[in-house]
């Protein structure tokens, strides 16, 4: 090769290396704007020498530049907020995972702009499906578990089930100065329980009781019924000369009539005297109106004849909370008056007492039945072990009131929005105001970025030199943790890349002369045969 021609190949080669940085360059503006976007830098190399030689010895002359390799920047970029909970971004390592439906290709992206579509599926710009594993229900708001392999994210038609009563909480004041307005002298703790008649419009007249409050519960199907306690206060000459300064208050809990479907031994008790009637007992004050002890007494399936006998009504079995249960069935299924039969709602009481557990069970002392305790304050019994709360039920000297009251069971619910922590952890909040975990997001990391391959709408796929994507949940072996609300930005360095630019430029200047110097020189010689 002549040294003319050389000269004017290394010119050409210059010019073409630095317009590829200039076109790098201008992808890199082009897209800071681009979500997601990582920055790429070019690197040159020389190319092949030609040896001559000199005085020196043997020496070599070089033929220009080419590109070396382009450097992907995976740096993080900065974080923009978003008015969308499905925007989403990864601070640290990880890549969203999306499968194009149509093809079944894999693809990885920083870019978090995800949306569902039509068909409930969780979606980027593209229409591609975003990757995620079910989450475990068993584990619900304890930590994050999986179930089944990765796969599309999809919201369809979601409801959360409904959950039966299973706890009301009834924390109440009763006025100490209150007056008894039911008195029985056979059976003074249970003057409410003789008064009541499920036949009756109201079943139980106003002037009967000095104190009521209501609960809304639900039954298996998620319906929902209406509870009501009903308080007086039992003022008895024998029992208020006994109490020591105390005071004794009876209670009924109660449904309405026409919604009791338990059966005992056959015998409805829809259209009975005790319809409705689902718990009587007492609660014990002392004289510093603390609550110091409770009965409970629930209808016995073994119960026949006058199911409004007392002596049908023993001690309420306790459940595992140490908490007297009364067994509704709002649905009317056979045989459903004690706490293990088929429909039946058992629903433990809480007071603001219940029983240690599982150190001990069981209530002290208690009598056979309810009939059983006739005048006598001392058969009054409590639990084997009773823990009392820092709020519980108090009778101090001022109006009747509820303090607190809560229950456990909802109805069914639509799904109304979704949330995503910094695990990924997709939760529908569902119209009963149930939050369940549906799904988690799921992140890919490789061995190489800078082996992965771009493929334009801000994805990425793997390659051999890649190596094989590692899956995971965010906040997890390493992996980042996503940030909900939130869109990663293109990392591309302004400053940087208008220095670059403006070195490209003169490189290509440069290179530019060097042609125009070489053709100078040809021109020249060829104007010696002239």
């Amino acid at each position: 090769m002549s040294t003319l021609t050389g000269a004017m190949y290394t010119g050409i080669s210059g010019l073409t290396t630095h317009s590829k940085g200039i076109s790098v360059v201008g992808n890199n503006l082009a897209n800071s704007n681009t979500l997601g976007y990582k920055a790429t830098s070019i690197q040159f190399e020389d190319l092949f020498y030609s040896s001559i030689n000199t005085a020196n010895g043997a020496d070599q002359i070089g033929h220009g530049s080419t590109v070396s390799t382009l450097y992907s920047n995976f740096s993080q970029g900065s974080y923009q907020s978003s008015s969308s909970v499905t925007d989403v971004a990864v601070s640290g390592k990880g890549f969203f995972i999306v499968t194009n439906p149509a093809t079944g290709k894999t693809y990885y992206t920083r870019s978090g702009n995800f949306t569902f579509n039509d068909d409930g599926y969780l979606v980027n710009a593209q229409g591609y499906r975003v990757q995620g594993w079910e989450a475990d229900p068993s584990h619900n708001g304890r930590g994050v578990s999986t179930i089944g392999a990765l796969g599309d994210i999809q919201l369809d038609d979601l409801q959360s089930p409904p959950q039966a009563t299973s706890l009301m909480t009834m924390l109440v004041n009763l006025d100490k100065d209150s007056e008894e307005r039911s008195a029985n002298t056979t059976n003074p703790f249970f003057a409410l329980q003789q008064e009541w008649d499920g036949t009756a419009d109201p079943p139980l007249g106003e002037t009967r009781y000095t104190y009521q409050t209501s609960m809304v519960v639900y039954d298996e199907a998620g319906g929902s019924h209406e509870v009501t306690v009903y308080f007086d206060p039992v003022q008895d000459d024998a029992v208020v000369s006994d109490a020591g300064g105390g005071q004794v208050w009876e209670y009924i809990v109660t449904c309405n009539p026409s919604e009791d479907g338990r059966t005992i031994d056959g015998q409805e008790l829809s259209g009975t005297s005790s319809a409705g009637l689902l718990m009587t007992g007492t609660l014990t004050f002392d004289s510093s109106s603390q609550l110091t002890g409770i009965t409970a007494f629930t209808l016995a399936d073994t119960a026949t004849g006058d199911l409004h006998n007392l002596s049908n009504w023993t001690p309420a079995d306790i459940d595992d909370d140490g908490l007297p249960i009364f067994t509704a069935n709002f649905s009317g299924s056979e045989d459903a008056s004690h706490t293990g039969a088929a429909g039946a709602v058992n629903i433990g009481l809480n007071f603001g007492v219940h029983n240690r557990t599982p150190a001990a069970t069981g209530w002290d002392g208690a009598v056979a039945n309810a009939a059983a305790v006739g005048t006598d304050i001392n058969n009054l019994f409590n639990f084997t072990d009773p823990v009392f709360g820092a709020n519980a039920s108090t009778s101090y000297d001022t109006s009747s009131s509820t303090l607190s009251r809560n229950q456990d069971g909802y109805p069914p619910g639509f799904l109304d929005t979704v949330e995503i922590d910094k695990n990924g952890v997709v939760s529908g909040v569902f119209t009963n105001g149930e939050t369940l975990e549906l799904f988690v997001i799921g992140l890919a990391d490789f061995a190489n970025y800078q082996g992965l391959i771009s493929e334009g709408g801000n994805l990425f796929s793997a390659s051999g030199d890649s190596g094989l994507p590692i899956t995971g949940i965010a906040g997890t072996n390493g992996f980042g943790s996503i940030s909900s609300n939130t869109l990663e930005q293109s990392n591309v360095d302004y400053s940087g890349e208008m220095v670059d630019l403006i070195r490209f430029q003169r490189g290509y200047q440069a290179n530019s002369k060097v042609i125009t110097t070489v053709d100078s020189l040809l021109q020249e010689a060829i104007n010696l045969k002239r």
